[in-house]
């Protein structure tokens, strides 16, 4: 297909979409050099790499992770793959639901916040586990073709987030339905399969994208194994392409495709293609300060402040926390301490907000047994109404305000547009750092020299000749 015919499908911008839209995109990923990336571009892959490697090894004790790893480990206990988690040998998809679930355990993990995608928790497993299967065939993956791999998949997942710009909102998952799509693309490409090998590996990960909102509604721990399914069918659909299997065609515009079926034609397809390879919104990534839903992050944000000014819970009456709907939905149920689940404090403004409120600070430590049912934190979330407020954008994930009546009759109220670390309200240097020592310290009791060689490994990842033997050994063991 030639360059021409590619950008008159990319034109698009209503659906139905022409015929070949899916294979163009894929002849376009097929020709991205390392040389493309923008300095700003690999700076964010690395920081990605490294809070999510952070994030996994601090759920080492997170609830689910170690009844997984020990399910896992008894069905598996040689393969080419490192679950990195007591550096446990896995068959290369094994591997990867393992880490991806890790990095999702915490709700710690990264996230493209117009798109709703936390991407980091599909694409890293799945591109560790592919390198290091390939690596054990004798074909290392560099550090430049693991760094444009990573840097096509996080691409790719927040552009799919942005087309797809209600997916949270129709009860999908984001992070697993776009992630596994995505992932399995940039692993494909890493593999160095061609255009038609790329789309078979698209093909195949949509054949098995799945990736249902109600594990976040319902507070459940399946829903931090989500990632790790999503990672797992990517590495399974991007071998199997390398293999020769065929998969589907029209995978994106086809009647039965992502978009007709999963988003009801509810897209912007321009999101996806337009300026792709020359625009990135790699660097418009967030990092996360806080261990639960970022849809809490503004209240907590506000919590924090209201704490600063030096305002008194007990001096409260009743307080009001305002919204837009599909955070409303994620995230507003009443706090319910009798459920002693950390998933649903995690997923709960009311709780976040009274943690954050009486604390000043909200850490690892904030959505844990049996702080998770203090009554102090849920006297306040006792007061505290969640409210779909119609004056906030109802897709909108930054904005929220807080109205707090005291008992003295007096009103105040807080309000928000910005989210902490977000490219508008950055993390520095010094808090991404203390957050990846707190993680691996919190998670697998590693020590500062620990965490020095693995920051150290990812500021020259570009330089490496195998970049899963430089990770794989730089994190931490047990």
């Amino acid at each position: 297909m030639n360059s021409p015919n590619i950008k008159a499908l990319f034109s698009a911008k209503t659906l139905p979409l022409p015929d070949g839209y899916s294979r163009a995109l894929c002849n376009t990923l097929a020709g991205f050099g390392y040389d493309m990336l923008p300095a700003p571009v690999l700076r964010t892959v690395k920081a990605l790499i490294l809070d999510t490697l952070g994030v996994i090894g601090g759920a080492a004790n997170a609830p689910g992770i170690p009844e997984l790893n020990a399910r896992l480990t008894r069905w598996e206990k040689t393969g080419s793959a490192t679950g990195l988690i007591g550096k446990r040998r896995y068959s290369p998809p094994t591997a990867a639901m393992a880490n991806g679930a890790a990095a999702h355990a915490l709700d710690f993990d990264d996230q493209h916040d117009p798109a709703r995608v936390h991407t980091s928790a599909v694409v890293l497993p799945a591109l560790l586990a592919t390198a290091e299967d390939l690596s054990a065939e004798g074909r290392p993956v560099s550090g430049r073709d693991f760094i444009l791999a990573y840097a096509i998949g996080a691409e790719l997942d927040a552009r799919f987030g942005l087309a797809c710009h209600n997916s949270l909102g129709k009860g999908w998952h984001p992070t697993m339905l776009f992630g596994v799509v995505s992932a399995a693309m940039a692993a494909a490409k890493m593999m160095g399969l061609d255009s038609a090998g790329i789309a078979n590996a698209l093909g195949m990960a949509f054949h098995q994208a799945c990736g249902s909102a109600q594990s976040m509604r319902d507070g459940a721990l399946s829903k931090r194994l989500g990632p790790g399914f999503a990672a797992r069918n990517a590495v399974t659909g991007a071998f199997l392409a390398a293999d020769g299997l065929s998969s589907t065609r029209a995978t994106l515009e086809g009647n039965a495709g992502l978009f007709a079926l999963y988003e009801r034609d509810e897209v912007k397809p321009e999101l996806l293609t337009a300026g792709l390879g020359n625009d990135w919104r790699v660097a418009e990534y967030s990092f996360k300060p806080y261990p639960c839903c970022r849809c809490n992050h503004t209240p907590i944000g506000i919590g924090i402040e209201l704490h600063q000014r030096g305002i008194k819970p007990a001096d409260v009456a009743t307080i009001e926390i305002g919204m837009g709907n599909v955070n409303w939905i994620t995230v507003g149920a009443p706090y319910e301490p009798a459920r002693n689940d950390v998933v649903h404090a995690q997923f709960n403004t009311a709780y976040s907000f009274a943690r954050a409120f009486a604390d000043g600070k909200v850490d690892l430590r904030s959505y844990q047994k049996p702080a998770i049912t203090e009554a102090r934190i849920t006297g306040i979330s006792d007061i505290t109404k969640v409210v779909d407020d119609p004056a906030i954008n109802a897709t909108a994930i930054e904005p929220a305000r807080v109205t707090l009546t005291l008992t003295n009759g007096k009103v105040v109220a807080l309000k928000r547009d910005t989210i902490k670390g977000s490219p508008q309200d950055p993390m520095d240097d010094a808090e991404m750092r203390a957050k990846v020592r707190g993680c691996l310290e919190f998670g697998l009791g590693a020590k500062p020299d620990a965490v020095d060689r693995l920051v150290d490994a990812i500021s020259v990842l570009e330089q490496a000749k195998d970049a899963a033997k430089s990770i794989r050994d730089a994190f931490p063991g047990p």
